[in-house]
Parts: structure tokens; sequence; C-alpha cells
């Protein structure tokens, strides 16, 4: 039996659901995170269709154009006009002619993933872009790394009544969160935040966290904003260190509050 399944435009929605506990059965409400269908057009041509949290959708455009390479700055954005439709929301961007004539160029289409970097890449070189090497010599303290991760916890508000959300946060050198933003997708989060980055034109001395893996998108696209410090909470992929060494990025995982590892570029950490 076949039929649609209704989409919701909202970051998160109430279900009733049966919960077991103690060999109980009892009738309660739960409240799940929503993948809705984001498209991203440009100047009228439709891009990219992601799966993402609907909210901060201006951030995410924004951060997606500057990380994956349709854009070189924020001022080449000259609009964003977010259209709400029935199966899905669209990000209608108007970007400068000469962007969007590279971008037709070397036009894909990313077809309904959770927040995939490299989905709908037409070869290898268009999917392994390596990012330029980062030229910041910004050292931070261990214990800034610590401040950060326990107040990022504090801040996941989307994350708190779903458990089913990644966060990306921006941290001063002195651990002070300046900026989270939450997605179903740890990709989309990160963009989301880069948005925000460039919207404020962020001078960049400080880090970022991410509550997942360190895959070599998350590399590519924090050493893209400039951003010379990425800490996960989760491992790294291979790949991933051996970007982050190439192009001088900090690469920072398995993060708790008593211990890090740290694959590349160590002398960015002062103990």
């Amino acid at each position: 039996m076949s039929g649609q399944v209704e989409v919701k435009n909202t970051p998160s929605g109430a279900f009733e659901v049966t919960e077991w506990r103690d060999g109980n059965l009892r009738i309660t409400q739960d409240c799940l995170a929503e993948e809705t269908p984001v498209a991203l057009i440009y100047n009228g041509i439709s891009h990219a269709v992601m799966l993402a949290t609907a909210q901060d959708l201006e951030d995410f455009a924004l951060g997606f154009s500057l990380s994956e390479g349709i854009l070189q700055s924020a001022g080449e954005l000259y609009g964003i006009e977010v259209q709400v439709q029935s199966n899905g929301i669209e990000l209608h961007c108007e970007i400068a002619s000469e962007r969007f004539s590279q971008l037709k160029e070397r036009r894909r289409t990313l077809a309904g993933k959770t927040g995939c970097g490299l989905c709908g890449a037409e070869n290898l070189a268009q999917a392994m872009r390596y990012p330029a090497p980062l030229k910041a010599q910004h050292t931070f303290e261990a214990a800034s790394i610590i401040r950060g991760l326990q107040a990022i916890q504090l801040q996941q508000k989307l994350q708190q009544k779903t458990g089913a959300t990644h966060a990306s946060a921006y941290v001063q050198a002195d651990g002070t969160v300046n900026l989270v933003r939450e997605d179903v997708g740890r990709h989309n989060a990160l963009d989301k935040l880069i948005g925000a980055l460039a919207k404020q034109n962020s001078d960049k001395a400080g880090f970022i966290i991410t509550t997942s893996r360190a895959s070599f998108e998350m590399v590519q696209k924090t050493a893209s904003a400039g951003v010379s410090m990425l800490v996960a909470v989760s491992a790294p992929t291979g790949l991933a260190v051996r970007v982050a060494m190439q192009c001088g990025l900090t690469l920072v995982g398995f993060t708790r509050e008593n211990r890090h590892v740290i694959y590349s570029h160590g002398d960015r950490i002062l103990n």
C-alpha cells in the first residue's frame, strides 16, 4: 500500500508512543526531531535538496554556499527568500552573476541525504576539493576545550528535547561559546554555523566544536571557513586527519572533560 507521507516544516513535533519500562507499558508523548526536505535554488535554478532541520535556514543557505565553494564571500549573496511548500522548504538565493555562471558549469544535484557533503559529485576531482593552507597562528589552552565542551552541552536546546540532533559551536579562545547551531545532519549544523559566522564577520580567532565524528567534509568545511581548529566529540576518519595535516588544521577527537586526542598540528594547543 502506497501513499504520501506528511512532511513537517517544523524543527520538532510531538508523537504518541508506547513506552516499556520495568515490565510495564504506558502511553505517553515523545518529542521527535523532524527531517524536512530543503531545496537550495540559485537564481531560479535548483541545485541541491538536503534533509535538514527547519530552523536557521538563512544561515544554512549562506554557510552551504560558502563551504561548497559556490560563493567566495558573504557579500556575493544578495538575498534569500524562504518559501514554505506543502512538501518541504525552498531557499531561493540570489547570487552574483559571475558565481552563478561558475555554478552552472559544475552544476550537480544532491539527492535527499541528511547533510551529505560528497553526494552527487560528478567526478573524483570535484568530490575531493582540498582547502587552502591555513595561515592563522592562534593558540588555545587545553582548558578552553573543556570549557567549550561543557558550555555547548547546556546550549543544545533541540537535542535536549529530541535526543536526535547534532550541534556545531564557535568557541572563543578562552572557552566562551559564541554561537551554536543544531540540525539532524552534522554537515548541516556546521554549514549553519559557518553562515552565522559569516554574517557576523567574525575574526576567526576561535575554534569549532562538533558533537559528531570528524569526517573529511567536516575538516574541509572548517578549514574553508578559515577556522584553525576543529574539536570533535567522536573519532575522525583517516582521510580527515591526512587533510587536516596538509592544510594546517588542528584536529582533536574523542573529546571528553578529562581527555582528548590530538591528531594534527598539536602545537596550537597549550597544556
